[in-house]
């Protein structure tokens, strides 16, 4: 027999059954609800006419994510590890500020931060296949963060030197009234966002110019290049489960893991 708390745990904090995905269906309903009656409510003309729906409707969605937070506190047999994880914190950030409101005028307006906890979307609908890639792509982006951010280096470095160049041939007459502003040029011709706000006039400054351009265009497929690799990498290591850790709710774990790999619970 199932004790209560691992009864609610495989609710909350799982979608392999039935009343598990009905529960995060209604939690993401009454978030998409709270956080369209925030905006409701700081249209000025709706909320002299709805004001008072509009507080009860906050209070009532307050109430009910708070006792989900403590639901959710109850059910993992680590709390205190949970409330200092990221969703810990964002649910407990999405309650205070009702709260606070009462004491602080306008500090309802905070509740926006709700919408991050959206991201639990993923849950839904049991879309395993959905999870199991978004965490893939973000294994591969911590793996291509050396990678990308040597490549972003290299990249300041040759805006800097293209930036200055054009201050010295173009000079203050033509906009290029500073090195930085000239490295605010090399930056958007690079990305090619081309804003036209500042444009080369002399035939060297073209000339440069075109050199740019034809660099950017080249660079473009640089960091997807070494995503891709990564992301093909992850792919080989294989697949991460969905288990919700019992002990401190956090998952992502391998497929054949036994114990959580945050705290060491038996999964």
């Amino acid at each position: 027999m199932k004790t209560l708390r691992q009864h609610l745990h495989e609710i909350i904090f799982e979608a392999d059954t039935t009343s598990g995905k009905w529960f995060d269906v209604v939690l993401i309903v009454s978030i998409v609800f709270s956080v369209v009656l925030v905006m409701l409510d700081s249209v000025e003309a709706i909320q002299a006419v709805y004001g008072q729906w509009l507080l009860l409707g906050e209070w009532f969605f307050t109430l009910l994510f708070t006792a989900e937070y403590l639901l959710r506190l109850f059910c993992v047999q680590r709390p205190l590890l949970y409330a200092r994880s990221f969703f810990g914190v964002v649910d407990l950030l999405a309650i205070l500020p009702t709260y606070l409101s009462v004491i602080l005028p306008g500090g309802q307006y905070f509740i926006i931060i709700r919408v991050l906890r959206l991201l639990r979307i993923f849950r839904v609908f049991k879309l395993v296949q959905f999870l199991s890639e978004a965490r893939l792509l973000l294994a591969a982006l911590r793996a291509s963060l050396r990678k990308i951010t040597v490549f972003l280096f290299t990249v300041l470095t040759v805006v800097i030197i293209f930036g200055a160049l054009m201050y010295v041939v173009e000079g203050a007459a033509n906009g290029f009234t500073s090195i930085p502003r000239s490295i605010y040029w090399a930056i958007v011709t690079m990305t090619t966002v081309g804003y036209g706000d500042i444009a080369p006039q002399t035939d060297i400054g073209q000339a440069l110019a075109s050199v740019i351009m034809i660099i950017g265009y080249g660079i473009i497929a640089v960091p997807t290049g070494i995503v891709t690799v990564e992301l093909t990498q992850a792919v080989h290591r294989g697949m991460v489960s969905t288990q919700a850790c019992p002990g401190c709710g956090s998952d992502g774990h391998d497929k054949d893991a036994r114990y959580c790999k945050y705290c060491g619970t038996t999964l």
